[in-house]
């Protein structure tokens, strides 16, 4: 009694196409899949983020090392302007 039976399930698809229309369906149907496959994706990528070791402190990468050319002050330039052109 309280589940849905095939004449009920006919009825549901029948108010679905006359809501929506037959060419709106298939656009429907894959939008849904692509909100449904970006959820799933957060989901799982918060579930990784929360289940990684936390030390705490970040770890932080050493400054690369620059040749001693390039290490002096950098030359002032002129800023440059964009130019639209109309």
């Amino acid at each position: 009694m309280g589940s849905l039976s095939i004449w009920h399930w006919l009825i549901i698809a029948v108010v679905f196409v006359m809501f929506f229309g037959a060419k709106r369906m298939p656009d429907a149907a894959r939008s849904l899949g692509r909100s449904l496959r970006i959820f799933k994706s957060e989901v799982s990528q918060m579930q990784n983020e929360s289940n990684a070791p936390s030390s705490g402190a970040p770890a932080q990468q050493p400054a690369p090392q620059l040749p001693a050319a390039q290490q002096q002050a950098p030359q002032a330039t002129e800023p440059r302007t964009e130019q639209k052109s109309v």
